[in-house]
């Protein structure tokens, strides 16, 4: 009996084929080519957001775990629920005559830490809507706060780091010195072992967890850095970037200390913030542009730019399944953008598409 074979199959078969191209390869070829991803460069929602601050040095809104946006608008905090659409007021500083300059939620989003200009830092219980505590050592505003475990790290114009147990009645458990000038970034690793520090005096430190004086300090910057992000996909990988006279996104290694790759964005970098679901990273701009860029990583390619706040976008938050940001400018609004990929359908709650546009009062 005999067995015919079709050429092809011979051909792949074959270790005596003279064809260069592997059998791996050959399958590639001859599957269709993927459909790039399409990102919407409108707005999937458009919250007003009446007082918010147009300062660059601030960090006026966050978005937790359990899918509730906090926002700081002039005397007061207000809770945004994604799901439902519900806005509730978790705080007023009218009284004491104070404003709201940061907020920063815990990991498991239970706490919001809020930070005054008077350089008072406040712990809410949001379930309960009461406030745990209220700390002071700060002599300015606290303008940045960053979570780790139960510690509440803040930075403040008076060039101070502090880091505070909550467990622990006294007012700090260390004090960080380095900046000359106001700390405007804060951010500590995934893996809780570092601290990233970038101020107005154009400095980037990294802090290690057991020590009071930096770990590294990177000078390459040339004006202030406040947009600090930690990489979830390599460890020790930390994106920083620079003000008006820089424009630049700096990549570090903060395992060997030494800079790993930049570009020059153009205009004034506000924010930075790392897609959990694709090594893709988002950046938010001021002078001049106002823009919202999308990289991919590491080859740095620009993906998408999106616009539509017509003043500096200081402010910038992830939701939690890492698939929506939402932006904050001095022209009063916050706008939702479906920029990452994810594992479910990418809209938001109450959203028809990606098209849609409701104006709504966060307060």
């Amino acid at each position: 009996m005999t067995y015919k074979t079709s050429p092809q199959k011979k051909l792949e078969n074959s270790p005596y084929s003279s064809s260069p191209i592997s059998k791996r390869t050959q399958k590639l070829l001859k599957s269709p080519p993927k459909t790039p991803r399409k990102i919407s460069t409108t707005p999937a929602r458009v919250l007003e957001a009446p007082a918010i601050k147009d300062d660059f040095y601030l960090n006026l809104i966050d978005w937790s775990a359990q899918n509730l946006l906090a926002v700081g608008l002039g005397n007061a905090v207000y809770l945004w629920n994604a799901g439902t659409g519900q806005v509730t007021n978790l705080c007023d500083l009218t009284q004491s005559n104070d404003t709201v300059t940061s907020v920063n939620w815990s990991a498991r989003g239970n706490y919001l830490a809020v930070g005054t200009n008077k350089g008072l830092v406040q712990q809410w219980d949001v379930a309960k809507g009461k406030m745990v505590r209220e700390i002071a050592g700060h002599r300015s505003r606290v303008g940045s706060l960053a979570w780790r475990d139960n510690i509440l790290s803040s930075g403040s114009r008076d060039r101070v780091i502090l880091n505070r147990d909550l467990r622990d009645p006294a007012a700090f458990c260390r004090r960080m010195l380095g900046h000359r000038q106001e700390v405007c970034g804060l951010e500590w690793s995934p893996d809780c072992q570092f601290l990233a520090s970038g101020g107005n005096d154009n400095k980037l430190y990294i802090w290690d967890v057991n020590n009071s004086k930096p770990l590294w300090r990177f000078n390459d910057h040339t004006a202030a850095v406040k947009a600090l992000s930690w990489s979830p996909h390599q460890r020790g990988l930390l994106a920083s970037g620079g003000g008006t006279a820089d424009r630049c996104i700096r990549f570090w290694n903060t395992i060997s200390g030494k800079g790993v790759n930049s570009i020059d964005t153009g205009s004034q970098v506000c924010n930075i913030a790392w897609s959990k679901n694709v090594n893709e990273l988002v950046s938010t701009h001021g002078y001049s542009q106002n823009q919202i860029a999308l990289w991919s990583y590491p080859d740095l390619r620009p993906l998408a730019t999106l616009t539509g706040h017509t003043t500096r976008v200081l402010y910038l938050a992830v939701s939690p399944d890492g698939q929506t940001i939402v932006t904050g400018a001095g022209d009063e609004t916050l706008r939702f953008w479906n920029v990452f990929p994810g594992y479910q359908a990418n809209t938001l709650p109450g959203a028809s598409g990606s098209s849609l546009r409701s104006r709504t009062d966060i307060r």
